[in-house]
This record gives C-alpha cells, sequence and structure tokens, in this order.
C-alpha cells in the first residue's frame, strides 16, 4: 500500500512518501538498540522532563497537529483538537505518576528481604491505526518511554504526516536520538521487524486479522504482545433510565470521530416499553447533525477515512436493509453526496443512519460497523438485553443506562467486556485500564497496567 496523505473531504491527494528500505529499517532499529542501552540508565526526573516537555509542545500547538489530523483521516477539527489536549494529558499523567506507579513492591518472605523490581525491556513495536492517530500513538508511548522502553512506530499509511509530527515532538521534547522512531513502511514489513532480535515487544490496535498476525509472528519468536482490536459494544437502555440523557449521549457514543471508534456504542439495545420513544428522539437528534467540512467548527459528521470504508460500510447496511431491517434515517448515499456543495462531492461522506427492526442473520448481528450507523434492538428484559450485549464474539466496551440499583449491578456483573460504563458513555482515560476480552483482543493500556504492559517484573530475594 502507498504511503500518502490522501484528503478524505476532497479524494485528492496531497503528498506521498518514500517507504523505507531493508536496510534503511536496520539502520533505525540499530539506534533504537544504542538508545535503549543509555536510556534505560535515566532518571524518572529526566524522563518526566521530557513528558512534560511534549505535553507543553502538543498544547501550543493543539491546532496545528489537528488540523493535519483532520487533512489526513477527516475527523472533524473541533475533535482534532481535542484529540491533542487528551494527547498532552497522558503525558503529564505518567510524567506525575510513573514513578510511583513503577516503584519497587516489598513483599517480605521468611525474613528475608524480598520485593519485585519493574525494569524495561528494550525496542518495542507500536503498530497503529489512523482513527485517533495521535491518542492511540501516545497512549502507548507516554507509558511506554516512561517505564525506560524505546518505541519504533508503524503507523497507518494513510496519516504519514501524523506519524512524523508524532517523532519530532518527542525529539523537540528531549528524548534521546533513537528513543522514539517513525517508520514509513507498509504492513509487508512487520513480520521481519519482529523477527528481528533488537525487537523485543509488539502492541498493535486495529483490525481482527492485522492483531491475529502480528500475534502470530511474535508468537513465533516467543516475543510478548498486548492488542486492542475490534468492538460491536452494546448500549444498553432501560425502562428505568433517564432517557433524554442517554439519547443525548447515545448520539456522541455513536458519531464520534465520524462514528470511526472501536469503543464507539453500535448496537443500542433498548427496553421495548421505552423503545418507540428512544428511536424517535434518536431519530431527531440524528437529523439536526451537520454533515459537511471537517475543517469547519460547526461540523458534526466528516468524511470517512477511505473510499473503502465506506464501500464496506454502505454493503452492511444495505445488506441489513436487503434481509427487511427498517430505516429511521440515512441509508441512502446518493442523496448525502447530492446535498454537499460541488468541491465536497468526491469526499468519503456517509449520512448519520438509524437501522431498527433488524432480523436475526445480518452483518448487525457480530460484524463492527466503522461509521455513523445506529444498529436498534428492541428487548422485553433485562436478562434479553445481556444475552443480546454478550452475543458477539467482540468484548471491548459496554454501556448501560439504568436507575435501578440491581440493574446496575447485573450490568456491571455480566456483561463480558473489558469495560462497563453505566450511565455514561464508554471513554478511554489516563488513569483507567482499556482493553478489551474475547476476539477484542488482551493485555491493557492506560492506568497503571499500561505502565507495566512492557517490563520484566523481576522478582529480587536478599537473606
Amino acid at each position: 500500500m502507498a504511503i500518502a496523505t490522501v484528503n478524505p473531504t476532497t479524494g485528492k491527494t496531497v503528498t506521498t512518501f518514500e517507504t523505507l528500505d531493508a536496510i534503511a529499517i536496520q539502520d533505525r532499529l540499530a539506534q533504537a538498540q544504542a538508545a535503549f542501552a543509555d536510556y534505560r540508565q535515566t532518571s524518572f526526573a529526566q524522563r518526566t522532563h521530557c513528558l512534560h516537555a511534549a505535553a507543553d509542545i502538543l498544547e501550543v500547538n493543539r491546532q496545528a497537529y489537528g488540523e493535519i489530523m483532520t487533512r489526513e483521516m477527516g475527523k472533524p477539527l473541533a475533535s482534532a483538537i481535542a484529540e491533542v489536549t487528551k494527547c498532552a494529558w497522558v503525558c503529564r499523567f505518567y510524567a506525575e505518576q510513573g514513578d510511583r506507579l513503577l516503584a519497587d513492591v516489598p513483599t517480605p518472605t521468611d525474613g528475608s528481604q524480598s520485593f519485585v523490581r519493574y525494569q524495561p525491556l528494550g525496542v518495542v513495536l507500536a503498530v497503529m491505526p489512523w482513527n485517533f492517530p495521535f491518542w492511540q500513538v501516545f497512549r502507548f508511548a507516554a507509558p511506554t518511554l516512561m517505564a525506560g522502553n524505546v518505541a519504533v512506530l508503524k503507523h497507518a499509511s494513510n496519516v504519514p504526516q501524523c506519524a512524523l509530527a508524532i517523532e519530532e515532538i518527542f525529539t523537540k521534547a528531549g528524548f534521546p536520538a533513537g528513543v522514539f522512531q517513525t517508520l514509513l513502511v507498509g504492513a509487508n514489513a512487520v513480520a521481519d521487524i519482529i523477527a528481528d532480535d533488537r525487537v523485543i515487544a509488539a502492541t498493535l490496535t486495529g483490525s481482527e486479522p492485522a492483531g491475529s498476525a502480528l500475534a502470530a509472528a511474535a508468537g513465533k519468536h516467543i516475543k510478548p504482545t498486548l492488542l486492542e482490536l475490534g468492538g460491536s459494544d452494546p448500549f444498553i437502555v432501560m425502562a428505568s433510565a433517564d432517557l433524554d440523557r442517554a439519547m443525548d449521549t447515545a448520539v456522541t457514543a455513536r458519531t464520534l470521530n465520524n462514528g470511526q471508534s472501536c469503543i464507539a456504542a453500535k448496537r443500542f439495545i433498548v427496553h421495548e416499553a421505552i423503545a418507540d420513544q428512544f428511536i424517535a428522539g434518536l431519530t431527531q437528534r440524528f437529523a439536526a447533525l451537520t454533515v459537511g467540512d471537517p475543517m469547519q467548527f460547526d461540523t458534526d459528521i466528516g468524511p470517512l477515512a477511505t473510499p473503502a470504508i465506506r464501500e464496506e460500510l454502505a454493503q452492511q447496511v444495505q445488506t441489513c436493509i436487503d434481509a427487511g431491517a427498517q430505516v429511521a434515517i440515512g441509508g441512502d448515499l446518493p442523496a448525502c453526496q447530492a446535498k454537499l456543495p460541488a468541491d465536497l462531492q468526491s469526499g468519503n461522506f456517509y449520512p448519520p443512519t438509524i437501522l431498527t427492526d433488524i432480523p436475526p442473520g445480518t452483518p448487525a448481528d457480530d460484524e463492527e460497523f466503522f461509521g455513523p450507523v445506529a444498529l436498534v434492538f428492541r428487548v422485553p428484559d433485562l436478562d434479553a438485553a445481556i444475552a443480546l450485549a454478550n452475543s458477539t464474539t467482540l468484548g471491548l466496551g459496554a454501556s448501560g443506562w439504568t436507575e435501578d440499583g440491581q440493574e446496575r449491578d447485573r450490568l456491571i456483573n455480566e456483561l463480558e467486556a473489558g469495560a462497563v460504563f453505566i450511565n455514561g458513555m464508554v471513554k478511554s482515560d489516563p488513569r483507567l485500564p482499556f482493553g478489551g476480552i474475547k476476539r477484542s483482543g488482551y493485555g491493557r493500556e492506560l492506568g497503571r497496567e499500561g505502565i507495566l504492559a512492557f517490563v520484566n517484573a523481576k522478582t529480587v530475594w536478599v537473606r
């Protein structure tokens, strides 16, 4: 796949980049290995200083970095700027908490002095996606660098300017040369990079096939991996819920980032007593969304990142309609394009869409819809809601809406997901571990678990 910036708003290629050849990759890995030998000896204070400096750079240049994201993958500019600000937050969190999170853990045994010491592993490969092109990288890099590891980034091929900008941020922040490097390479280079003895571990955020391939390649060489893959997150609304708040949140939870988020609410599972009211309210709110130029601050929905993503989404929706699903709003791609200004009609836009009365046996059962499409299901009770929520092979996040304490406790205990949010939208937070179960991946980013993902938990025993 070519490495290029193709503006999804216009469909025009902005710039292309040469991929690194095998010799250049070897040189970068040698730099990373050499950097680790020295960087692992740096103090927490030095790493803290550099992470705070990175946060400063992000905050000062938040709009410029936001514009890069919007040009490369189409998210609304306001959302892109907020993403940059969140990256600064994760840098500051680990700068301020890293030494505490990595402190020795004493565990007395038989009168001896014994403890666990956390030490860095080495060069970690990060294979990152395009949908949150800054945040996905920084939520990996901040804890990984604070722990004393070094990183090489293989970013998605459609966001090369984001990838290069991130490397520049870490360099300007004072991290030593080679500690964080961007590798402009295609997916076909990943297996050889993982096989290299200088790379000690790998992490990937992306699709199930990509995660499976990375884990298989790493497993062949006995190297640890962390995977954050897709989600088909349920958004359960019970009759006791604050319905207006649930509907307001549902719009954001489904359309944030143009609907292209692994933890976006995708399946809206609603108690039949309030289903008609919920569908009517959600439809009204979707109708009020503005689709258009993502560089404008009043735009709610920009284009999808690539034509292929839009085509797949349109096929999934049409398959559901052909099987008997009802369209509450949207679902008509030509009509959406016709409403756009002439200069945007070649962009990858898809209309905010709500499908209801979806029969079994469609892609809605077990596929991730990556775009602004809400799938609404009616259920008679909480048992049916939980059963439907858990029926997918994915298990990233889940949101439950109820004012009933017993319902709340059952949702918390019985939903099969890496995170359960009650009366709130699923989101990532530097202070809390983040990740999934089942085919949504394994391991955890963020929180204490995130900084321990790539360390040696060394047992020390002294008589």
